[in-house]
């Protein structure tokens, strides 16, 4: 878990960057609009919208290759090219003026969602054991909450801070952030160790179920005081 949690949080940077200002960047960059009241800012946000209907389809369809590939290569090889596929997605729109060349980079973006929605958690899975299962995983998705709120309290003001109040080009920029975030977390999959690819044993795995099990023993009996067990 700890190797994956630095992955984890900047993959979801890069995500919230682009969710936050794919919309604006559409408008503004792709269309050329000179604020919100110019006609051409409302059909922007609109093609943003069918730009991520377009990288949910490729999620959809990408996501029954996932296993025939983490089969053949590995799950962090899988993972980390999905992510290297969505940064370069998001860091293409620089060099994109044209709104049908622009659903292009929803490709990359739609693999990474993939993965980014599978992988970790099966690596993650593969070394927990099972008793404890439910509360790793938990845990885990605190390194979902964490970047979400980062961005929620400090993406506006280091915006500001660096670009000034309603700079149109501060939202593709804001983007290309999120495609060098995914490129950051794809680098830091390398020091992941997936347990699968170390063929280590289900039994050295699941150890830690002996120590401090989260399940009863078999021998617990109800406290006889209830009542509500008859004694035999």
């Amino acid at each position: 878990m700890k190797q994956l949690a630095p992955v984890q949080i900047f993959t979801w940077l890069g995500l919230f960057c682009m969710w936050m200002f794919f919309g604006l960047t559409t408008s503004y960059h792709i269309f050329d609009a000179f604020g919100s009241d110019d006609p051409r800012f409302a059909l922007g946000q609109e093609w943003g919208g069918n730009a991520f209907a377009v990288y949910s389809i490729v999620t959809f369809a990408i996501a029954f290759l996932l296993p025939k590939l983490a089969a053949a290569t590995s799950r962090k090889t899988v993972h980390m090219i999905a992510l290297v596929c969505g940064g370069l997605g998001l860091l293409s729109v620089y060099f994109i003026h044209d709104q049908w060349v622009l659903l292009l980079t929803m490709v990359g973006v739609g693999i990474a969602w993939a993965s980014i929605l599978s992988m970790p958690y099966a690596i993650l899975s593969g070394a927990l054991p099972a008793a404890r299962m439910g509360v790793y995983m938990g845990i885990f998705n605190f390194f979902i909450v964490i970047p979400e709120i980062i961005a929620s309290l400090f993406f506006g003001r280091i915006i500001r801070g660096i670009f000034g109040e309603n700079n149109p080009t501060a939202p593709l920029y804001v983007v290309m952030a999120g495609g060098a975030f995914m490129m950051i977390a794809a680098a830091l999959v390398l020091r992941v160790q997936d347990v699968a690819d170390l063929d280590v044993p289900e039994k050295k795995v699941l150890a830690a179920d002996s120590h401090e099990p989260l399940i009863p023993p078999l021998t617990a009996q109800p406290v006889p005081s209830t009542g509500l067990i008859d004694k035999e």
